[in-house]
Formats: C-alpha cells, structure tokens, sequence
C-alpha cells in the first residue's frame, strides 16, 4: 500500500515540532551548563534562522496548496504561526543570555571603516590583498561583522527583561534582525536589548562619502594620515582613530537625518500627538500603483482558467448585465468626526480626509476611497462631510458610500483612516499623517448583519496592525477614577460618526450589476453601470469568440476608469450626463439601445476632450493651485461645450476639435485602444 503523501502544512508542523524538540534540548544544555558558551550560541543562531525561515514558508501557505481539504486550516495556520512565534520569542531571550558584551559600537565601526577607506583607497591596485581581507572578515565569527548603523527617532523605555532603553538621537548598531519587528541592538556603552524597529531610522555602514565640501579635506587627511602610520608610534595612530571615529559617528547621524522624511522629523521633534503615524493606506496607494485603485477594480476579473469572466455576464434574453449578488453589500453615510487631534505648529494642513477600505484585519480587500472632510476654524477638532452647499455636490465631499465585497471572512469590515495632508512651512516639505483609524465590523459575533443606524466608533491611534494606542497621551484608557472623572474621558476621546442605511430597491438594482468588489460613493452608481455595459457589450457580444483578446477601439472602455482616478472629471462628466437626462423623454429612458448612444455622445464631447487638454495641469493630490485651476479649466470648456452644442446642433462637433482656440494633446493610439490582457483582474 502507498506511503499517504503529506501536505505543506503538515510538513510545516512537522518542522515545527523538530525545532521545539531541539530547542527543549538547548535550553537544557544551557541550564545545565553543557558545552562550551560559543557553542550554545551558535546552536542558538542557527535555530533563530531555522525558525525565521519556516515562520515565512507558513506565511506563504495558502488552502489551494494543500493535496486534500483540510478543515480549520486557517485556524490549525494561526496555531502554528503562535508556536513560531513563541519560539521565536524564547531564542531571543536565551540569545540575549548568551551573547558576549562586546565593545562600544563606535569605535569597533570606527576601526573597521578605517580598514575599509583603507580598501577602497587602493582598490585598483592591491586586488590581491582585496580578496585576502575578504577571506579574514569570513573567517571572523558572526559577532565581528560589521553591524548595520541605525538612529534612534523617539526616546523608549524598557518595559519588559531583555529590552534596552533608549533616547532620541542615539546611534546603535543592529545585531540581529527578526520579523517579529524587535531587533537586538548595541548602543555606544556596550548595553544589548532588544528595541522596536519603528523607533529605529537607518544610518549608514561604512562612511564611504562624506559631505561634497569635505572630500578635498579627507583626501588630504587620509594622506597625511598614511604618513603618519608609518612615522608614529601606535599611541599616536590610537588617537587618529578615536578622531575618525568622532567624524564617522557625526558624519553617520547627519547621513540619516537627511533621510528622515517630514513626518519622521515632526515626529521626533514632539510637533504631533503621540497617536499620529504615517497614513498607511496612503503608502499604499503610492507604492503599489493602481493595486488599491478603484480604476483597476471596475475592470472586468477573469475566471481561474483565464478563459472567461467571473463577475461579467449578460442576460441573453434582454442584452443587459446580469445582476450578481454578493455576500456583503452595504450602504453607509460619514457624518462626522470628533475630538480629532491638530497636528502641532510649524505644519500647514493641505486636506483633511477619511480613507475607507475593506478589511479582515490583516489586509486589504478592496480600493482605498478617499472623502474630504470639512471644518470650521473655531472648531478644529470636529470634522463634517456632505455639507450643505448649492449645486452638485463634489463626489471628494459626499460622505454617502456603498461597499460590495465578496470576501467570505468572518471578520470582514470597513477600516476607516482619519489623516491630513500636510506641508512644513519652514521647509516645504508635504507628508501624510494618519490621526488614528475606526473599524466596523459588518456581522456582529454570531454572523447576523449589523442593524441600520448610526455608530460611534472610537478612534484608536497607531496603525491597524499596533494594539491600543491612544490618540493622545492626555487621554488614558482604562484610568481609573470616579464616574464623572470617566465620563469626561470617554467625551474627549476621538470618534467616528457613521449610519448605516438600506437603499432604495433602484439603488440596490443597480448595484446588483457593479463588480464584486468596489467601494465608491452612491451618486456615481448610475455612471458605473452605464460603464458596465458597454464593458460587457464590447466583450460578451461584439468578440468574434470568447477565445479573441484583440486590441479593441473603444475609446470610452480606455480612458473612463481613468475618472475614477481624478474625481473632479467624473463630477464634470455627471454634470453632463444629468443635463442630457433631463432633455429625454420617459420612452428614450427606458430604450437601453437610445441611453447608451447617448451617454458615448456625451462623454466624448465632454470628459474625453478635457483628458486631452493640455490647458488642464495634471492631477496632484491635496494641491489647491492645481485644483483651482482644473476646475477654472473644466467648466469654462464644458461651457463652451455646451455652447457649441445649441449652435451647431451636435454634440462635440468635429469643428470644436479643429478650433485653434481649443487646443488639445498630440494623437495617442491609446486614447482608442482597450487592451483586455492588459487591464483584466
């Protein structure tokens, strides 16, 4: 009988058990002083590495790898997860125990920087003994390598055995790094501890380059130095080095200031609340392109084998998008935020902005939607959305949104992030600082669907994935106190106010059409389903077979997720769309042929002229010359627009394209083209 193949995460736990096993054995030996110390430690090291490695081998796993369903997976996963983890913890500590405390970082680097200038000096011409002192640093044990250089941001005080106590502006070399975001460090008196990675801000190694002014200088020194070498006694060379190591360690903490960016400046300076962090969904957005975009999230999703689509398909009877139900879909209203903090003085707040996602408290499930919030200068700390205000109100501003996700996590949810776009008046330097973060559940703890109504959600400061951080440092949580001493806390700690409220049966219709996951505001539905269609239209129908993935001309299909990106075109673009609504007749309404002509005429007589402009600057977030002048460039073209439309007669006549008062953009191929393989999910 076949021996049964084992899966990955059975494999893992296997590991798992072997690593415990023989850490049981080295805590043993240890204790009962067994060998040699190096011995014990190198034993130590190498576990550290077994464990790190199999904790990132887990992480990687995922359900669809395994040979046969397994039930709890994820649960029997986080299992391991903690028993790594928890050994993780343990080695740390022994590693601590077992470390010999050596020399002061700065002048062991000093010595070894020296050395290295020394290389690099004669690089040319001493290759050979290049290639010596490279086989003498990997003969040295793992103690005598040369450490990474890091600087301290903010003071931090042990709390617990083991960790090391540190202030502003020290300079310490990284021993060991470890996932869990505690790495073992040195300061400059010899003291080891483990320290938190985001109190850290990284220097440099080897002071290889020194300030433009300076190199002539150090040229000159290293020069005199050299004759000095061969001409003094080594007392005489012992105080040169305690000199290079003077100018190493400035030279290493003005290298890492000049790196630190605006928030980790204000932030060590004390200029913000203790709360406040760098906007982690914002880091998102930029670093991940349009990843977390809600332009890539209206494009079609193909199926597992790529062949066809898993959130589009047409009604063969009627010809229109088939509605799709989803295992979450709600609407919800921002109403306002309280007792928000204010960053501190020397800032000028740009924007101030709630940032809104799925999320299961480990990731990302859906695009980032960002709604502008208002206030009032006599009341800084309260923030409103969707004000009232004559005409059509800025999609940035309405705070009415709608969520569809079909993820099936149980704990599924909205993450709101409260931030502000700031620029540094002494600098002009901009940053974006989260002022803390909300979280609501969508199913209460046995799996039922929250009731409609309105939610105070606290806002805790740090990041989703810190534990408790309190905004600020003048609000406890948990003091303790009389009744009235913690009613006044509990009123001046930051909340979210938020209502969750059904839709008309229009509404959820709609939405029944949208793409299984997308989270946008509710007064843009009618535009995305019109979008929707003519995405299923130009696949479903118009292909010669579900096997063709040519090059599409479509121009509306290329460029419309592109609005999504640049909320003030699609506010031009519903403009125009509610004015055309309201010249048709009830009949054309209902004539999905009629409707959808339409709206081509008149986004390409609209938007897809100002996406060619090159009178409209490009777009820059939380920029108020930038915004003012797109939306003095947006309506004064929509103006003439319409004006060429009541003379002509035609919508987006060719004559306006050829005005030379109305200049646009050289031609693009990519203005007509719609590449599926390019943008599908």
């Amino acid at each position: 009988m076949p021996v049964k193949r084992k899966g990955p995460l059975q494999l893992v736990k296997r590991e798992v058990d072997e690593i415990t096993t023989q850490v049981d054995s080295l805590l043993n030996d240890v204790q009962n002083q067994v060998g040699p110390t190096e011995e014990s430690f190198k034993r130590c090291q190498d576990l550290q590495i077994s464990t790190e490695k199999t904790l990132r081998t887990l992480e990687k796993l995922t359900k669809a790898d395994e040979l046969a369903p397994i039930g709890n997976y994820d649960q029997r996963k986080q299992e391991e997860e903690g028993r790594l983890q928890s050994i993780l913890e343990r080695l740390n500590t022994l590693s601590l125990k077992l470390s010999p405390p050596g020399p002061s970082a700065a002048g062991d680097l000093s010595i070894k920087d020296s050395e290295d200038d020394d290389d690099d000096y004669n690089e040319d011409s001493n290759e050979d003994e290049d290639d010596e002192e490279d086989v003498d640093k990997a003969a040295r044990g793992p103690q005598e390598s040369i450490p990474h250089v890091y600087t301290v941001l903010s003071d931090f005080k042990g709390e617990q055995e083991g960790d090391l106590s540190v202030h502003k502006g020290e300079v310490l070399s990284i021993i060991r790094k470890t996932a869990d975001g505690w790495w073992l460090a040195q300061d400059t008196k010899g003291n080891r501890g483990v320290v938190p990675r985001n109190y850290l801000k990284i220097g440099s190694v080897a002071d290889n380059e020194y300030a433009d002014e300076e190199e002539e200088d150090e040229d000159e020194n290293e020069e005199e130095q050299s004759e000095e070498e061969e001409a003094q006694d080594g007392k005489e060379l012992s105080e040169e080095q305690d000199k290079r190591s003077d100018a190493f360690n400035w030279s290493t903490v003005r290298k890492a200031l000049t790196e630190i960016d605006a928030t980790d400046v204000l932030s060590a300076m004390g200029a913000i609340p203790s709360g406040f962090r760098p906007s982690t969904l914002n880091k998102l957005l930029v670093e991940e392109g349009v990843t977390h975009k809600a332009s890539h999230y209206v494009q079609p999703e193909l199926s597992q084998s790529q062949l066809s689509f898993r959130d589009l398909f047409l009604e063969p009877d009627t010809g229109r998008v088939r509605a799709r139900q989803v295992r979450s879909c709600v609407c919800f209203t921002l109403w306002s935020c309280r007792m928000i903090p204010t960053p501190g003085v020397g800032v000028q707040v740009l924007s101030r902005h709630v940032r809104m996602c799925a999320f299961d408290g480990t990731q990302v499930l859906s695009n980032i939607h960002t709604v502008r919030a208002t206030y009032s200068p006599k009341s800084p700390k309260t923030w409103s959305f969707s004000p009232r205000m004559t005409g059509i109100l800025p999609t940035l501003l309405d705070g009415d949104c709608f969520l569809r996700c079909d993820s099936a996590s149980p704990n599924l949810g909205i993450l709101f992030e409260l931030g502000v776009t700031f620029i540094r008046n002494s600098t002009g330097e901009r940053g974006d600082l989260s002022c803390g973060w909300a979280f609501l559940k969508l199913t209460d703890d046995t799996g039922n669907v929250l009731p409609n109504r309105t939610y105070e959600l606290a806002v805790n400061g740090g990041t989703p994935y810190e534990g408790d951080v309190s905004v600020e440092a003048s609000v406890p949580r948990g003091s303790s106190g009389g009744v009235f001493q913690q009613m006044l806390h509990a009123r001046r700690r930051p909340k979210l106010i938020i209502k969750l409220k059904s839709g008309s049966s229009r509404t959820r219709a709609q939405l029944s059409l949208l793409p299984d996951t997308l989270l946008h505001c509710v007064n843009c539905i009618h535009l995305l389903v019109l979008h929707r269609q003519l995405l299923a239209d130009t696949l479903l129908m118009e292909r010669p077979s579900m096997h063709n993935a040519d090059l599409k001309c479509s121009p509306i299909l290329s460029t419309f997720p592109v609005l999504l990106d640049q909320l003030d075109l699609l506010d031009a673009l519903r403009s125009s769309w509610l004015d055309a609504e309201a010249s048709m007749s009830r009949a054309q309404k209902r004539d999905l042929t009629y409707v959808k002509q339409e709206f081509v005429n008149v986004y390409m007589s609209s938007v897809y002229f100002l996406l060619h402009s090159p009178l409209l600057p490009r777009h820059h977030w939380a920029d108020p010359t930038s915004e003012e002048q797109r939306a003095r460039v947006i309506y004064t073209i929509l103006d003439s627009l319409k004006h060429n439309q009541h003379t002509s007669g035609q919508a987006g006549g060719p004559e306006f394209f050829v005005d030379p008062k109305h200049p646009h953009l050289a031609f693009d191929i990519t203005e007509l083209t719609f590449d599926l393989l390019s943008v599908a999910r």
